[in-house]
């Protein structure tokens, strides 16, 4: 908003006592050009608004298309288990055991808050499964403010023997799950409250990779498109050096 100019201190009202004075005509430039910052500052907090209201109702239109999408991807066995796994990052997150548990993982969804701005969720869906009593679990970032970010997450109810307890594996049958600090769930039950900047990266890289990129186009993933594109190229380079080759022997012998 424009600051109110009657309260605000002039720059001539901050020299120092000394100092050598500021000649009138720079000084009333100086004056001049802080009220068309101010005026360019209220446009912009005007534009914020406004971004935030095309958001709000795009958000509105999404919704049942994304709701269409959840519903096909469902028909298809394992499908955030390969996006996940076939993402350059996110595959990072999932041992060996929460490979087993994400092919329970029926559907995944990311939802904004109201405001936009104040943050949003990402909720994992489950079928019933023999790892733990929940079927969602939803993480919650929430911005407090432009340093300090609360971080929260759905307890697990782990069935007996599978879950993890202050990093020690538990057994089940002789077999031991890996130290939680490498598991997908310490990350996704990882909740704090404070200005860390360390857990707000660690915790804000993940979340946004699924909300800005895996959210959007999982299919992008699933697919593999890119990494399949380039081997085709590869592929297609190297039949071509070998076709030519053949032609040149060929024509070597002829003559």
């Amino acid at each position: 908003m424009v600051a109110d100019k009657g309260k605000k201190p002039k720059l001539g009202d901050k020299i120092e006592e000394g100092a050598d004075p500021i000649d009138a005509d720079i000084l009333k430039s100086i004056e001049k050009l802080q009220e068309v910052q101010d005026e360019l500052e209220k446009i912009n907090e005007e534009a914020s608004d406004k971004v935030l209201e095309v958001e709000q109702k795009y958000n509105k239109v999404r919704k049942p298309v994304y709701d269409k999408r959840s519903d096909i991807i469902k028909s298809i066995p394992n499908f955030w288990l390969t996006a996940f796994l076939l993402h350059p990052a996110l595959s990072d997150l999932l041992n060996e055991e929460d490979r087993k548990i994400f092919k329970h993982l029926t559907s995944l969804e990311v939802e904004e808050m109201k405001d936009v701005k104040s943050g949003y969720s990402i909720t994992f869906n489950f079928s019933s499964n023999p790892y733990f009593e929940d079927t969602k679990l939803t993480k919650t970032i929430t911005f407090l403010d432009e340093v300090s970010t609360k971080v929260t997450a759905t307890p697990i109810k782990w069935k007996e023997g599978m879950g993890l307890s202050n990093g020690v594996s538990h057994e089940k049958n002789g077999k031991k799950r890996p130290h939680e600090d490498d598991s997908f769930f310490s990350w996704f039950s990882g909740t704090y409250q404070k200005g860390d900047m360390m857990m707000d990266a660690i915790h804000g890289e993940f979340a946004e990779m699924i909300k800005e990129n895996l959210w959007v186009n999982p299919l992008l993933h699933f697919n593999n498109d890119a990494d399949e594109e380039d081997f085709g190229d590869e592929d297609d380079e190297e039949d071509i050096g070998t076709d030519n080759s053949e032609e040149d022997e060929d024509e070597d012998q002829e003559n």
